[in-house]
């Protein structure tokens, strides 16, 4: 495997990073998850926006333009030849010194990772996930928005954690205030009659590729689609739940806190939804060969 490392491509064992680079001292950068399909980079363009919107808000100067971003992204592909894959693309503060001035770190740097993808086991789309809500509270605004997709991923950790402890794959945190918020590395929508309800950015999301993709697609089916503030009780008495995520894509959720989703099963607009998303992942995309 070779990684894009501040524009050249090295073997994986010399792709390496200082100990006193800020992204391993202090988790000072940024991300993100991609996916590729059939040769094509999915929604490349609003990942490396999202990027550049996440850097500029920890005032973080990404060295390249996003038309070389985007390039890098695809070479990166080209040379591991990865058509059907994930793709890691980070970005960190550079070497500083062990205190935390951000601007003492002169080079932040790019990598670049393409490889194999990491799903959820075929059955669990099949059968659904089992979830639980969890005590670690999203992160505040006010504190590191969630919507900046930052390097820190401690409060998503903590979360998983308690939802390993508890038997589970995944959890949904609950936002400050008590309100749904998300799951540890997915968004949450909630169906109840015709109407499907997914949390705002303002409760403590990520704006996820994923998400603004399904309500796409959702909307164009014929279904009412509603950014809401929810809660447990919401999810509790809903028809159908489901996450999605680059890497989960749309899987559905038959129970939470012990409380079963419906009939038990992915409902069918579920279902439906996670047909046409990956149909539409697979058909869209920015080529990989140009």
């Amino acid at each position: 495997m070779k990684i894009y490392m501040n524009g050249e491509l090295v073997p994986e064992a010399e792709a390496k990073v200082s100990v006193f680079d800020h992204g391993l001292l202090y988790g000072d950068g940024v991300f993100e998850g991609i996916r590729s399909y059939s040769g094509r980079i999915f929604a490349l363009e609003a990942h490396v926006d999202r990027l550049y919107d996440s850097a500029k808000a920890i005032a973080l100067e990404i060295p390249m333009t996003r038309q070389e971003m985007m390039q890098a992204v695809a070479l990166t592909c080209r040379e591991n030849d990865t058509t059907d894959g994930y793709i890691r693309l980070v970005v960190t503060r550079g070497v500083g010194t062990l205190g935390l001035n951000p601007y003492l770190c002169k080079t932040p740097q790019v990598i670049i990772i393409a490889a194999d993808i990491q799903l959820y086991p075929k059955e669990l789309y099949e059968k659904g996930l089992s979830i639980v809500t969890v005590g670690t509270t999203r992160n505040l605004s006010e504190a590191v928005n969630p919507r900046i997709k930052s390097l820190n991923y401690l409060n998503n950790i903590l979360a998983k954690i308690e939802a390993i402890n508890a038997g589970c794959m995944e959890a949904i945190m609950l936002n400050s205030q008590g309100a749904v918020a998300e799951a540890t590395g997915d968004n949450l929508f909630v169906l109840r009659g015709d109407v499907l309800r997914t949390p705002p950015v303002n409760e403590g999301i990520l704006e996820g590729i994923t998400r603004a993709a399904v309500m796409k697609l959702a909307t164009e089916a014929g279904y009412s689609v509603r950014e809401e503030r929810l809660s447990r009780y919401d999810l509790y008495t809903a028809d159908e739940v489901f996450l999605t995520g680059t890497a989960a894509e749309v899987i559905g959720v038959v129970n939470i806190d012990r409380r079963q989703i419906g009939e038990g099963v992915p409902g069918p607009v579920t279902c439906k939804l996670e047909k046409s998303y990956r149909q539409y992942a697979n058909a869209n995309g920015y080529p990989i060969n140009g």
